[in-house]
């Protein structure tokens, strides 16, 4: 009983590595994507300081950040000023394969409430006039649009009244999956401010209409509610749960602050509890979680947050805003449902937003990483913990040391596979500027864009491209990033690309492709037991070399009747699936497509040996549950093959 009950609280982990198996077997719990959405296969997950697409790939976010509904105008900015088709089909054009959207806690609380905010008129123009085609009264007829045609999805059936911001939203996401981009949404405040960035916590905010306190609950359930609202669209991939949680130690509970308690300030607390409520209703969805401003140094016995600052031996350590990770290696974020899904989001910035210690010197990589990157966020990169994406960077283009910070952190993300959203393209981040530059809307030729193009050139070398041709390479299999055959899906590059000329990820390593999982036609006919999952993600296994040619060879149908295949041989490693001396979610993965299908996915005999973590002489889901608890780190190794 025991073992069981583990096997099934690694469940929705497990989905990460079984779901190649779900829609063979009947009987599965699964989300049902495809009467909604035929594309709803572009998940990611994580494995070691990677991300990974279905097939195993590995997959590289690029992208920028886009604020606006975070703010009082209910609507990204500049949509006053431009076209979202223009503007979305432009950024795609330049190889941004995913968008980063500030949002407000309390705007997502007006649409769970049923109230949506409208989008303000002073965050958008939007017009379609006339709304539908009309007669001029001399026989002619003037055609719907001929005088007014600027984001017309935007306004109601008269062409003229704004709709509300949850539906804006929708539009939003339809309109970035026409042009192959991704997008994930951050809290970056709990309350809608155009400078609520300011604020310390994720909660003990009253919204700005209506008062009501935004509480941690709130925060956790407003989250959760989008998330189930949004768990078939593989568009918005993720959610970064706070933006910069701050606040120098010395503000006790008013700081957020990262240790092994359960106070409602304690940041790696409550970001646990909320990714364990929006893995309940979406498993397949990215947790962005970002750091705190400060830690305790450590620096003399007795020290604790909350204490007054020194101005020698301080107690504490500081970062830039949600920078700090140094919390995460004695407490790290693991919720009930594994790590799969984790992703560590600092935000690091340049001198010329504030001129931290590190700068004062003739910095290069090495300094910056001796004195403030490496303990602070690298090391979880470097030392395979989890997958980091900055999700702020940038800055102005001063010719001197703050572009030098720019180059040096870009070429250092680019050799350590580092996602990122760069801050931002708005125009008006006051002390970063954007990628754009200005506007200029017509309507015959729409939105013309000026974009920072140095600052631009600095960037693009950190978009995901083919390492030759210098195609930008989307996260969607299926739609090409934007429309000018500038870029690609990422099935086209790993079919085209990824072993010819690679691309700029993992300084221009080329790839073998993972073959995509394919599911037989013929269903069996009874389900495996001891499996629970709401599947998403599929990974796929590269081929591996076997310790053994002797191969156990056994009929597709035995592992759909009461008597499933049995193990022979003496095991050199339960768990080791593939032989290759480690345990890992590719054993999981091998052993479920051998379950799936054992004529095309055959194990040998030391590999069946291996397999047998449940010791009970079958091989089947029980095995490869045990071994994925072993992964997710909610087993000890002694458990496998236990008696």
């Amino acid at each position: 009983m025991k073992l069981k009950k583990k096997i099934i609280s690694c469940a929705a982990l497990l989905a990460v590595a079984a779901s190649c198996m779900t829609s063979a077997f009947t009987g599965f719990t699964t989300s049902a994507v495809t009467d909604v959405d035929d594309c709803n296969d572009d998940w990611l997950h994580a494995v070691g300081s990677r991300l990974y697409d279905k097939d195993g790939n590995e997959v590289w976010l690029t992208g920028a950040n886009w604020f606006g509904l975070n703010c009082i105008e209910y609507s990204p900015h500049y949509l006053y000023a431009g076209d979202i088709d223009d503007m979305l089909s432009e950024v795609a054009d330049r190889g941004i394969n995913v968008i980063r959207f500030p949002i407000s806690t309390e705007l997502i609380l007006s649409w769970m409430n049923g109230t949506p905010y409208q989008i303000s008129a002073g965050g958008m123009q939007a017009c379609y006039n006339p709304p539908v085609d009309t007669d001029d009264g001399n026989g002619n007829i003037v055609k719907a649009g001929t005088y007014g045609h600027i984001n017309k999805d935007f306004v109601e059936a008269d062409g003229k009244t704004l709709i509300t911001s949850d539906r804006g939203f929708d539009i939003i996401l339809d309109k970035c999956k026409k042009y192959g981009i991704k997008a994930f949404i951050d809290i970056h405040s709990p309350h809608a401010d155009n400078s609520g960035h300011n604020y310390n916590l994720w909660y003990g905010k009253e919204t700005t209409t209506g008062g009501t306190m935004v509480t941690t609950d709130i925060w956790i359930e407003t989250l959760t509610w989008l998330a189930e609202k949004y768990n078939n669209n593989d568009t918005l991939i993720g959610y970064d749960l706070k933006n910069e949680p701050h606040g120098k130690g010395q503000e006790g509970d008013k700081a957020a602050k990262w240790d092994g308690s359960t106070d409602e300030n304690n940041w790696a607390y409550a970001a646990t509890k909320c990714a364990e409520s929006i893995l309940e209703v979406n498993p397949n969805a990215l947790i962005f979680i970002e750091g705190v401003e400060q830690s305790l140094s450590g620096a003399m016995p007795g020290d604790y947050w909350g204490m007054a600052d020194r101005r020698d031996n301080s107690p504490y350590i500081g970062a830039w805003w949600g920078g700090n990770f140094r919390g995460a290696r004695e407490y790290p974020i693991v919720p009930k449902q594994g790590t799969s899904q984790i992703v560590y989001s600092p935000h690091d910035y340049g001198p010329s937003v504030y001129n931290q210690t590190w700068f004062d010197k003739d910095f290069t990589t090495q300094t910056l990483l001796d004195d403030y990157w490496y303990d602070t966020w690298a090391y979880l990169n470097k030392e395979e913990i989890a997958p980091l994406l900055i999700g702020e960077w940038g800055g102005h283009m001063d010719g001197a040391e703050n572009q030098k910070w720019m180059e040096l952190l870009r070429d250092y993300m680019i050799d350590n596979h580092i996602n990122h959203t760069f801050w931002c393209l708005n125009t008006n981040s006051g002390d970063t500027g954007g990628l754009w530059a200005g506007f200029s809307y017509s309507i015959d030729t729409g939105t013309t864009i000026t974009w920072e193009e140095e600052k631009y050139a600095l960037f693009e070398k950190a978009l995901w491209q083919t390492s030759e041709t210098g195609k930008y390479i989307g996260l969607d299999h299926q739609i090409p990033l934007g429309l000018n055959n500038t870029g690609m899906t990422v099935t086209e590059y790993y079919s085209n690309y990824a072993e010819t000329e690679g691309s700029n990820l993992d300084a221009g390593a080329k790839t073998d492709p993972k073959p995509p999982v394919t599911t037989p036609t013929e269903e069996p006919t009874e389900q495996p037991t001891d499996i629970v999952t709401t599947a998403a993600t599929t990974v796929s296994d590269a081929p591996e070399t076997t310790t053994s040619t002797t191969v156990t060879t056994v009929n597709a149908t035995d592992v759909t009747t009461d008597t499933p295949p049995t193990s022979s041989g003496t095991p050199s490693m339960y768990g080791d699936v593939n032989t290759d001396g480690d345990i890992s979610v590719s054993d999981v993965v091998k052993l479920n497509l051998y379950l799936l299908n054992p004529v095309e996915n055959p194990l040998n005999n030391q590999q069946l040996a291996n397999a047998d973590c449940v010791k009970d002489n079958v091989i089947d889901t029980s095995d490869s549950s045990l071994i994925m608890n072993y992964v997710a780190m909610m087993i000890d190794i002694s458990e496998l093959g236990a008696e």
